[in-house]
C-alpha cells in the first residue's frame, strides 16, 4: 500500500512537515515498513508559512536579507533557497507586509515595496534564477513600482527625473527608463501567488477594495486610484499594450501588475503552485490513500483551500482521500463534495485550546489518530 501525506500546518502548533511526519508515525504503527510505503510532502497556499514549508520540506536553506521595509526601515526578510533548482521562495509580507507597520502609522502613500525588489536581487546574486514570491499581506499600494525601482527601473517625471518612493510616487510617473534594470532578469522566470482577481484599479481595483485596510482614507483611495490609471496609461504606451485590467493586477496594491508588465510574471493560484513545486502529482499517481488536513477544517476549507487542491489532484488519479485536524467545524461536511472522503478532529479528549496547540500534545494527537483511521483501513482489508 502507498500513501502520500501532504497537510497545511497547524497554525502556532505544527509546521506542515511536523504534522506529516506525525501521520507518517501513525501509519507506521498499524503498517510494518514491508507493508507500507509513506511519502511525505510539504504543504502550504501560498501565503503566510510558504517560505517555512518548502524550506523545511523540501530541504532547502532558510536565508536573510537586510532591506528597506515598507516605510523604508531596515528589516531582516527570511527567504527560501533551494539549490538544486535554483529557487528562491519569498513571501513579500517578509518586506512589506502589513505586520511590519503599527496601525496608526499606516499610510499606503507613503509605504514602498522597494524592500521586496531588493530580496529578488539578493537572490538572483546567489544564483536563483526562479522565483516563487507570495504576495499577500501587503501593507502598500505603489503598483510595484518601489520593488521595481531597486530592480534598477527608473521611473521619470515631467522634469526628466525620477520619481521617490511610496503610492504617492506614482502619480508623478510619465516615462520609464529600463536601461539599468538587473541583467539577470531576462534569464529568471517568476511564479506569483496571487489567489485575488482584483484589476489594478476601478472600484474593484487595488485602492478601492484593499486601501482601506492599509490604512486609506477615502481621499487617499480616490488619489491612489487615479495613480493607479495613470500609471496604467505610462505603462501600455511604453509596452505597446495594457495589462492594468487582467485578474490580480490589483494584488498587492498593484505589484502583480508590476509582476505581469514588466517582469513577465505568472499570476497563478497559490496552492497550484506549491503542489508543482513539490511534484506532488508524480508521487500521488499510484497511491491507494493521500492524507491532508490543517489547524481548522470547516466550509471555508471547502472554498479551494489547500487541502480540497491535495484532494482534487488525488481524485484525478483515483486515490482515497482522508483529512486530518486539530478541530473541525459542522460546515466542514461541504469538504466532502469536494474530494475529501472522511475527515477526522485529532483532539480526542476535553482540553483548553492552549492545551491542543502544544506542540507534544498535536504532535500525539496526530500520530494516535492516523494510527486508529488506519487500524480501521487494516481491519477492513481482511
Amino acid at each position: 500500500m502507498k500513501v502520500v501525506v501532504a497537510v497545511d500546518s497547524l497554525k502556532n502548533s505544527l509546521t506542515s512537515y511536523e504534522a506529516g511526519k506525525a501521520i507518517e508515525a501513525g501509519i507506521r504503527n498499524a503498517y510494518s515498513d514491508t507493508e507500507v510505503e509513506v511519502i511525505v510532502k510539504p504543504l502550504a497556499d501560498g501565503g503566510e508559512g510558504t517560505v517555512a514549508a518548502l524550506v523545511e520540506g523540501l530541504h532547502g536553506e532558510l536565508r536573510y536579507a537586510a532591506v528597506h521595509g515598507p516605510l523604508a526601515g531596515m528589516v531582516q526578510c527570511p527567504y527560501g533557497f533551494l539549490k538544486e533548482s535554483k529557487t528562491a521562495i519569498i513571501e513579500m509580507a517578509g518586506a512589506a507586509g502589513i505586520g511590519l507597520v503599527p496601525e496608526e502609522e499606516r499610510n499606503p502613500l507613503h509605504t514602498t515595496t522597494y524592500g521586496v525588489g531588493e530580496v529578488i536581487v539578493q537572490a538572483m546574486s546567489e544564483g536563483a534564477r526562479n522565483f516563487i514570491i507570495g504576495i499577500g499581506g501587503s501593507v502598500t499600494s505603489d503598483c510595484g513600482v518601489g520593488m521595481l525601482q531597486a530592480l534598477g527601473f527608473i521611473f521619470k517625471d515631467e522634469q526628466g527625473q525620477p520619481v521617490g518612493l511610496g503610492g504617492k510616487a506614482v502619480e508623478n510617473i510619465v516615462s520609464v527608463d529600463v536601461s539599468q534594470a538587473v541583467p539577470a532578469i531576462k534569464d529568471c522566470t517568476f511564479h506569483i501567488a496571487c489567489d485575488v482577481n482584483n484589476p489594478l484599479y476601478g472600484t474593484h481595483g487595488a485602492a478601492y477594495i484593499f486601501g482601506p485596510q492599509k490604512g486609506a482614507t477615502p481621499d487617499m483611495v480616490r488619489r491612489l486610484d487615479a495613480a493607479s490609471r495613470v500609471f496604467a496609461e505610462v505603462t501600455a504606451k511604453f509596452l505597446g499594450t495594457d495589462l492594468s485590467q487582467t485578474p490580480g493586477a490589483g494584488a498587492a496594491g498593484g505589484l502583480g501588475f508590476a509582476f505581469l508588465a514588466y517582469i513577465k510574471g505568472s499570476l497563478q493560484s497559490g496552492i497550484q503552485i506549491v503542489l508543482n513545486s513539490i511534484h506532488l502529482a508524480e508521487a500521488i499517481q499510484d497511491a491507494d490513500y493521500v492524507v491532508t488536513g490543517e489547524g481548522c477544517l470547516d466550509a471555508q476549507t471547502a472554498m479551494g483551500k489547500a487541502p480540497i487542491g491535495v484532494a482534487k489532484l488525488a481524485k484525478k488519479y483515483g486515490a482515497k482521500v482522508i483529512a486530518l485536524a486539530g478541530c473541525t467545524t459542522d460546515d466542514a461536511k461541504a469538504c466532502n463534495k469536494h474530494g475529501i472522503d472522511a475527515f477526522f478532529s485529532i483532539v480526542d479528549s476535553a482540553m483548553s485550546l492552549k492545551e491542543a496547540m502544544n506542540k507534544d500534545v498535536a504532535l500525539k494527537n496526530m500520530t494516535n489518530t492516523a494510527t486508529q483511521v488506519f487500524n480501521l483501513i487494516r481491519a477492513a482489508e481482511h
